[in-house]
């Protein structure tokens, strides 16, 4: 083994050389990867995820097809996107794909839905989904399950009938679901009909938290005559459950037969497996220790911090289910702004299964210079880079600020061996550039990072080196 002479220059010293070079995407993983809980299996008989990929792509052909046209033509979008009766962009569609511009119109509805296009402003480009359709079935199943999520938008409700009672109606609907998934098998309309009713019934009355009399105490008060919605407020109910039954064998999640004696409804495989999945997501957020879905956007986050980034993405859509998106965005940032690095990388992960609803947010966070490498990755992603190729954005002091956070989150959080591999995610490529520019960045805490990592890492010339840099950052010296 041989010393370092005393006039060669410290970066020459290979101890003090960063040995490979990470993404910055696996320094923002280093502190979510750490223990994996066992991945719950789907029911007994669910096809495997290629045959399920290969249903939802049937399901979305005409989507696709009318998606891949308008990214070929670039002009088309803004006309189809408007949706106007016989346009000129429509009609051109229905004769290059061989479709009526009633089906183009719903084909672009169905893309726009399940995420193939994105809406950006007046102009609409193709999604990273469309870009990966052929080749990741994850992302096909993604997609098909947000068409899933948004059945109501797919097929219009039923003229004269109050918003209320179609509202009531979505609501209630994933108790049917749940029925015909544990049913496993067809479920007669009238059965689920009644269940309906019943969950229609409990909605209203968790609602009304005061009885009508008691807001009208005193002898003038007069009797109210029994209300007719009483007995006609379920009268509209068929017709609804029609619909909703209607829109939901339109996306292909379930398939109405006539049967002899009565219609019954019976999930498809697809159909099945995303009703499970939903339930599953209910489960693993009802049993965290923290109770995520009623905790604010902190409490979450901080239950999350232990999971791997598949079951925490379930936990970020269960708890966004419970809220308004807006509210949830804003309480996303809010910690973002807090002084917790880990929660910071966090909060962006779940505005990540916001998507596009929060880009204004995310985009309005640029000039927030705590914020801005995160919101540049986000926008990065969300228009189609790569996550690994997302941090080409970040110019080299931005790069070297998120370096600094992420080990921030990882001494306050993790583990000393952790911030070890973290040095070799920095974009420099030798201590001593690293440390010139993490001292220049200005991160504030970029003490307790270095003496941290001093404290950390074996080799006795870099952590005197990287001791030496904190005392220097400290004092204020050079």
């Amino acid at each position: 083994m041989t010393s370092r002479k005393p006039d060669e220059p410290l970066a020459r010293n290979s101890r003090l050389r960063l040995v490979r070079p990470r993404a910055l995407a696996t320094a923002r993983r280093a502190v979510t990867n750490r223990r994996t809980r066992p991945a719950p299996r789907p029911p007994e008989g669910t096809p495997p995820r290629a045959e399920l990929a290969r249903q939802a792509r049937h399901v979305l052909a005409d989507a696709v097809r009318i998606a891949r046209w308008a990214a070929v033509e670039r002009g088309p979008e803004a006309a189809l996107r408007a949706g106007v009766e016989a346009t000129p962009a429509q009609e051109r569609a229905a004769a290059a794909l061989d479709l009526t511009p009633g089906q183009v119109r719903a084909g672009w509805d169905r893309a726009r839905l399940a995420g193939l296009v994105e809406l950006h402003g007046d102009t609409a480009r193709p999604g990273w989904r469309l870009h990966a359709w052929d080749r990741d079935d994850s992302a096909v199943l993604r997609g098909w399950v947000a068409l899933f999520d948004a059945w109501s938008l797919v097929h219009p409700a039923p003229e004269g009938v109050a918003p209320s009672a179609v509202a009531e109606v979505v609501e209630a609907v994933p108790q049917v679901l749940s029925l015909l998934q544990l049913s496993q098998g067809p479920v007669l309309v009238p059965v689920l009909l009644d269940l309906l009713g019943q969950r229609v019934e409990e909605l209203r009355e968790e609602r009304c938290e005061v009885p009508v009399a008691d807001q009208t105490p005193g002898p003038a008060s007069v009797t109210p005559d029994p209300a007719p919605e009483a007995s006609s407020g379920t009268d509209g109910l068929p017709a609804l459950l029609d619909w909703a039954l209607e829109g939901l064998a339109a996306v292909g999640a379930l398939t109405l037969d006539p049967g002899a004696d009565a219609r019954h409804a019976t999930l498809t495989p697809l159909g099945n497996w995303a009703v499970w999945v939903k339930l599953e997501q209910i489960c693993v957020a009802a049993q965290s220790p923290a109770g995520n879905i009623e905790q604010s956007a902190e409490d979450m986050l901080r239950g999350c911090a232990r999971l791997t980034p598949g079951p925490a993405r379930a936990e970020y859509r269960a708890w966004l289910a419970a809220r308004t998106l807006s509210s949830a965005v804003a309480e996303l940032l809010a910690v973002a702004r807090g002084e917790d690095a880990l929660l910071r990388g966090l909060a962006f992960e779940a505005l990540r299964v916001v998507g596009a609803p929060a880009e204004a947010e995310v985009r309005a966070t640029v000039a927030e210079p705590s914020l801005r490498p995160y919101a540049l990755l986000w926008l990065a992603e969300y228009e189609g880079a790569d996550p690994d190729d997302a941090q080409e954005v970040l110019t080299r002091e931005e790069a070297t600020w998120l370096w600094v956070d992420t080990a921030a989150a990882v001494a306050d959080h993790g583990e000393s061996e952790l911030l070890v591999r973290h040095l070799e995610s920095a974009v420099q490529g030798t201590v001593p550039a690293l440390l010139d520019e993490v001292r220049a960045v200005g991160h504030p805490r970029t003490v307790q990072v270095l003496v941290a990592l001093a404290a950390a890492h074996p080799d006795p010339a870099l952590s005197k080196a990287v001791r030496r840099a904190a005392f220097q950052v400290h004092t204020g010296g050079a």
